[in-house]
């Protein structure tokens, strides 16, 4: 089962990470949700497949109020990511779904209405959480046309998405990247076939080098922290992409 684990915290302000699950079936991707709350109102990260939906709310409700849920944002269109909203939507049929404007006319595949969609225009936009200012940022083709971040310039918290996401072993749990060279030799074939567009893979990295962040969370793997993160930046940067890893 899925497990809710704090990774920052001060005062009321807190990020969540619904850490990967060992116990998953194994023909199912593994994936992480962030729960960002702020003076008891929160938003939930890519929050996952319709398959886990249970075990993600089970966890969070161990660990929160899932009715101070105020929010989702889905970073892009994939299934791994946001087939869990009309379950999420039958729990709380008004709740808001931020998505990638691309995706607007997508993602409703996966249930909601009108209503329920904010469309993110491509150069981002700030996404308030009760008096805390977030900030959707581009990732585009990396590794979707339509891909966004979020950033939390209060916590120095990226959330990255596929970028930096590693498939590591079943019995590698850890949370925190604890060896670099280990983590990224299973990520390298994940970048290599997935991410797109060099010159969109140089603008992100030029983009975030700027940014202060002590961690940077993707949707699988271990979070990078420290010196870890400006690491990873440098390691994608110089990485030939959209091909088939050989061998």
């Amino acid at each position: 089962m899925k497990r809710a684990f704090t990774i920052y915290q001060n005062g009321e302000h807190i990020w969540r990470v619904i850490a990967r699950d060992p116990e998953r079936p194994d023909f199912l991707i593994d994936t992480n949700e962030y729960l960002i709350s702020y003076k008891e109102k929160s938003i939930l990260t890519d929050p996952g497949g319709i398959e886990i939906f249970p075990s993600v709310f089970a966890a969070i409700s161990a660990a929160a109020n899932p009715e101070n849920i105020s929010a989702l944002f889905a970073s892009h269109q994939d299934p791994d990511i946001i087939s869990s909203l009309s379950l999420w939507l039958e729990f709380n049929p008004d709740l808001p779904c931020y998505v990638p404007w691309l995706w607007a006319g997508f993602i409703p595949h996966f249930g909601g209405n009108k209503n329920t969609f904010i469309p993110i225009p491509d150069e981002g936009m700030p996404i308030n959480l009760n008096g805390l200012e977030l900030r959707a940022i581009p990732a585009h083709y990396l590794h979707s046309s339509g891909n966004l971040n979020l950033y939390d310039a209060t916590a120095k918290i990226l959330f990255s998405g596929d970028i930096g996401a590693a498939l590591l072993p079943a019995d590698d749990t850890q949370m925190f990247v604890q060896d670099f060279d280990k983590v990224i030799k299973h990520a390298e074939g994940f970048h290599r076939r997935w991410m797109g567009s060099e010159p969109a893979k140089r603008d992100w990295c030029e983009r975030v080098s700027k940014l202060d962040i002590d961690m940077m969370c993707p949707q699988h793997g271990a979070i990078f922290q420290g010196a870890d993160v400006q690491r990873f930046i440098h390691w994608f940067d110089e990485l030939k992409i959209g091909v088939m890893k050989k061998g």
